[in-house]
């Protein structure tokens, strides 16, 4: 499903894109502000993401999603890494989320 999103295939409220990365509302979102940040091109999870250039566009775009949505002082960033912590779709994705106040531990 990203992949698609990702390719423009399907539709998705877009937040920001660049040739390398897309962002997009969450459809569920877990907090007031909630923005998923992937790679266009297909990464099953960060356990196989080997190209460090696009680690550091994925944060970057995170950290810009969050600054035009007001959050620049305030946001949180996720990546569930395999079924057993919550990934439940296997494309690389970054929760941004903030709005709200957040507990430590998140789990």
């Amino acid at each position: 499903m990203f992949c698609k999103i990702a390719s423009r295939q399907l539709p998705a409220a877009l937040l920001y894109e660049d040739p390398d990365v897309v962002a997009f509302e969450d459809g569920v979102p877990q907090a007031p502000f909630h923005a998923l940040v992937i790679p266009r091109v297909h990464v099953a999870s960060m356990a196989e993401l080997m190209d460090e250039r696009l680690g550091g566009r994925l944060f970057q775009a995170a950290r810009k999603v969050a600054a035009n949505a007001g959050h620049s002082t305030g946001y949180r960033v996720v990546i569930n890494t395999g079924g057993s912590v919550g990934q439940s779709v296997k494309h690389m994705h970054l929760h941004v989320m903030a709005g709200r106040p957040f507990e430590w531990p998140p789990g």
